[in-house]
């Protein structure tokens, strides 16, 4: 009888939390979903502003719009660019930085992690910053989006702890056969680190495609802005006019400023979504090696 009532809690229990998770999925999706019904609708139906669960009369009139419209096109340009340079960029000087501090004899090491942990917790403040870059002569320049993410000490922690894992006699067999210490780092510790590299790189690709605030700051030139914050200004400002007037000169119609402002989601959206499936699996061992033996 004791079992049967534990079975029946059990089950209760897995029903509600089915339940639960079925809700939090369906939260999480429906906004993708529905700015995806919406960017795919025509414009007669994008006119009527209806909500749908799919589209009615299927059209690419506004991912038409988005992909002729040649600034967009060249924000796209600039931010995969960013992504690719700074993602590699990050992981590579990041590496360098924790393969040396992973070493408990270098010189300074516990001076170079209070001084490191300091620029975690605090930041110089905005203007101080754009002070900084112009003096730097990094405003309105694409090395911008590159120099000061250069690194981070959050990401340099997860390589140092991954680092430490892998055997000392590794490293010691390639020195006696003449390695040198930066040998030993490309040739014996990046190429068994490649589930922290792979973590890494995620954080930073994601990162770099997202930010739009680095481009409102420091980006002048029209064309020198990524698309997320072409996008931004798209939607902050509303500045839809010259994409309508090309909606109206192709399609004879004028789409609705909410169906191409859906489309440009879209397009900013979908390639780093499509690039986490074939990650995925590095990410959860890199993240969890590096806590567990942190």
């Amino acid at each position: 009888m004791e079992k049967r009532r534990r079975l029946r809690r059990i089950g209760i229990f897995e029903i509600c939390n089915t339940l639960l998770m079925l809700a939090v999925c369906f939260i999480t999706l429906y906004p993708m979903w529905f700015v995806l019904i919406n960017s795919l609708n025509s414009p007669e139906q994008a006119m009527l502003g209806t909500a749908n669960w799919f589209p009615k009369e299927i059209s690419f009139a506004s991912y038409s719009v988005v992909f002729n419209d040649k600034s967009l096109m060249n924000g796209f340009y600039i931010t995969t660019m960013r992504t690719i340079i700074g993602t590699v960029v990050h992981v590579l000087f990041t590496a360098i930085v924790a393969y040396g501090m992973s070493k408990t004899n270098l010189i300074g090491r516990k001076i170079y992690m209070k001084i490191a942990l300091i620029t975690m917790l605090f930041s110089g403040g905005l203007i101080p910053t754009f002070i900084l870059m112009t003096k730097l002569g990094l405003y309105d320049n694409f090395l911008v989006f590159i120099i000061p993410a250069m690194y981070t000490f959050f990401n340099m922690v997860i390589f140092m702890s991954f680092f430490r894992t892998i055997p000392d006699s590794l490293e010691e067999s390639a020195k006696v056969d003449g390695a040198s210490d930066y040998g030993v780092l490309f040739r014996i510790v990046l190429p068994n680190s490649m589930a922290v590299i792979a973590t890494i790189a995620l954080f930073s690709a994601v990162y770099h495609w997202n930010d739009y605030y680095q481009g409102v700051i420091y980006i002048h030139s029209q064309d020198k802005l990524p698309l997320q914050t072409m996008l931004y200004k798209i939607i902050a400002e509303n500045s839809m006019s010259f994409m309508q007037q090309q909606a109206m000169a192709q399609f004879g119609a004028r789409l609705p400023s909410n169906s191409i402002k859906f489309a440009s989601m879209m397009v900013a959206t979908l390639p780093i979504l499509l690039v986490y499936p074939f990650i995925q699996r590095y990410l959860v061992k890199g993240v969890m090696i590096g806590a567990i033996k942190g």
